[in-house]
């Protein structure tokens, strides 16, 4: 279950938190990144040094005291400063952009990956947990842009500014008091552009996650012939606009009150500037300074008022949005993880269920209600029930996907409950509902619990094979997938497909949880009796709403509203009056006798 109550973080919290994991994402890439932002601010700061002699040097020309080489000389010194500037310039903006961002991205998401795969998967039943996901991907990029941010401020600006102000130091220590009266209030604004700005990436994720949905509905592969044919595509369109509102209307607040303490700012250091300029004009006509001096600093002032407006209005509030999705990425990384002791499972002990009970989070009935079981080694259960009945939340129970609420589940003699989940699904497999369809090749497809340096071409022919796939000049190397020059594939060899996958993962435990309901009655009673023959020796558990598979079964489960309400096999079960009779009298003209 998500914790309620969210860790807070400030902006200092988040740096010390945060770039450590970024520069381990990209290490040489951030000390490059790094080394050419000094190299850029120290020529930015070499330029208005080069002025101030270049200006020196036409003045003194003027007046007779300098010659046209040694003008030129400081000219072409000049020139080459530029240029350097720009050179490194567009080296460090590609490298930045087109090098940096993408690995660190690569790098942040495959953390992510990993950090989801070890939580417990009851999370993803969790809606505040799916907005605090959603919230953490669209961290990834911030962090990358947030951290690049931090090391222009401190490699390119940071030295930058110590570096002229140690030259206008020089000239009038005031000159670095006007500075420091333009840049601290600035600075103080962007705390307040911090709040408002993880406050809204808070309130927007849910309106976020709420138009996707609608916007798959409306446009996606997946939904289009539903949305079409049902004509539902103004519903769902109503559904986006109306969330789309929302999420506009909030972001348009944040920007209003972001703009009115920006227009603050923008007064404070349009007076700096003001203020600085005016002190060295005053110290030109009073002979503190040359001539050169004051083209060069004026320009300067110029430049460095140019670079903080960059720095606080840009910069910072890019660093102000960002920083919002960047503590959303750090509170999943501290959110706990599933653990527990290793083990490996033997399936000849069977499963065992000790009045367990589960409530998903959220829900305040429970979904499971004193559940007690035991599957023998060998066994083959079948647990039915009408819709909703709790027969699919049993078998996550049962396989350790979820650990129950109270009670305890032994799967091949390891709790699920303390042995870690990599221990528990071991030699576990299954075909579940909802499979998936990889945009892959058939042989991914199938292969997917190996690595595809050891997938095996034979098992994945014979799995296939097992499962009745058709293969209608379908080869193993062929992508399934239009999108990506690949071959569509009915509903129908999709549901082969999810079987032979199922069937290819090697285990003494196997789960076919309802994957045939695309399937027709007679059609899906085929298939059970292949899979019977495939699991013998094995546990077994086979879960569907159909009645005529549930007969192959050595036992049969009836469950309604998460409990156990009635056992034993089909003759003993049809015997008597009850739920499996009234289902099989109603279910029994669809399936073939015998």
């Amino acid at each position: 279950m998500t914790n309620t109550k969210k860790t807070k973080y400030n902006l200092l919290q988040v740096l010390v938190k945060i770039l450590p994991i970024q520069i381990r994402s990209a290490p040489w890439n951030c000390l490059l990144e790094n080394c050419l932002g000094v190299m850029h601010g120290l020529l930015f700061a070499l330029s208005v040094t080069v002025t101030q002699y270049l200006f020196d040097a036409v003045s003194d020309g003027a007046s007779g005291k300098a010659g046209y080489r040694e003008c030129v000389i400081r000219l072409l010194v000049l020139a080459a400063v530029t240029f350097g500037q720009q050179i490194v310039n567009g080296v460090q903006n590609f490298h930045g952009i087109g090098v940096l961002l993408p690995k660190s991205a690569g790098r942040l998401t495959e953390l992510i990956h990993k950090k989801v795969s070890r939580m417990d998967p009851v999370r993803f039943e969790d809606t505040d947990f799916l907005d605090d996901l959603n919230k953490a991907k669209e961290g990834v990029r911030a962090i990358t842009m947030f951290c690049m941010l931090v090391f222009a401020c401190v490699s390119f600006y940071g030295v930058y500014f110590i570096a002229v102000g140690i030259y206008l130091f020089r000239l009038d220590p005031m000159l670095i008091l006007t500075l420091l009266l333009a840049f601290i209030p600035a600075m103080l604004a962007q705390v307040v552009h911090i709040r408002i700005f993880a406050d809204l990436e808070d309130d927007s994720a849910p309106l976020r996650r709420e138009c996707d949905h609608y916007q798959k509905a409306i446009c996606d592969r997946e939904y289009f012939k539903e949305t079409r044919i049902l004509g539902a595509f103004h519903f769902f369109y109503q559904r986006f606009e109306n969330a789309m509102e929302l999420l506009t209307g909030k972001i348009w607040k944040a920007e209003r009150k972001a703009a009115l303490i920006q227009l603050a700012l923008d007064f404070t250091t349009f007076a700096g500037m003001g203020l600085s300029a005016y002190m060295l004009f005053t110290a030109t006509m009073g002979g503190r300074i040359t001539v050169g001096m004051f083209a060069a600093v004026f320009a300067a002032l110029t430049q460095i008022f140019a670079i903080m407006q960059e720095v606080v209005k840009q910069h910072m509030g890019n660093m102000n949005r960002d920083v919002g999705k960047v503590v959303n990425f750090l509170r999943l990384l501290a959110m706990p993880e599933r653990a527990g002791e290793e083990g490996k499972p033997d399936f000849t002990k069977g499963i065992v269920a000790e009045n367990i009970s589960f409530c998903y989070p959220g829900r305040e009935t429970l979904s499971i209600k004193n559940v007690s079981l035991q599957i023998a080694g060998g066994e083959t259960i079948a647990i039915v029930g009408e819709n909703g009945a709790g027969k699919s939340t049993l078998v996550r129970l049962l396989t350790g996907i979820y650990r129950p609420g109270s009670g305890r589940v032994l799967a091949g003699g390891l709790d699920t409950a303390r042995y870690s989940p990599v221990s528990v699904f071991q030699e576990t497999s299954g075909v579940f509902q909802k499979y998936q369809r990889y945009k892959m090749t058939l042989k991914e497809n199938v292969a997917i619990s190996d690595s595809m340096s050891e997938a095996d071409p034979g098992r994945a022919r014979a799995a296939l094979e097992e499962s009745g796939f058709e293969k209608d000049g379908i080869g193993l190397e062929d992508m399934l997938s239009p999108e990506y020059g690949g071959v569509d594939i009915s509903g129908g060899q999709w549901q082969r497909v999810a079987i032979a996958r199922g069937l290819y993962r090697k285990n003494g435990f196997i789960v076919l949880d309802e994957p045939t309901a695309a399937i027709d009655p007679v059609e899906e009673t085929k298939i059970y009796k292949q899979f019977a023959r495939l699991a013998e020796g094995k546990c077994a558990l086979v879960v569907t709403h159909r009645i005529g598979s549930a007969r192959l079964a050595d036992r049969i489960i009836v469950m309604d509203s998460g409990e156990i309400v009635d056992m034993g096999t089909h003759e003993e079960l049809i015997a008597r009056p009850g739920q499996y009779a009234r289902m099989w009298e109603a279910q029994a003209q669809w399936y073939e006798r015998g």
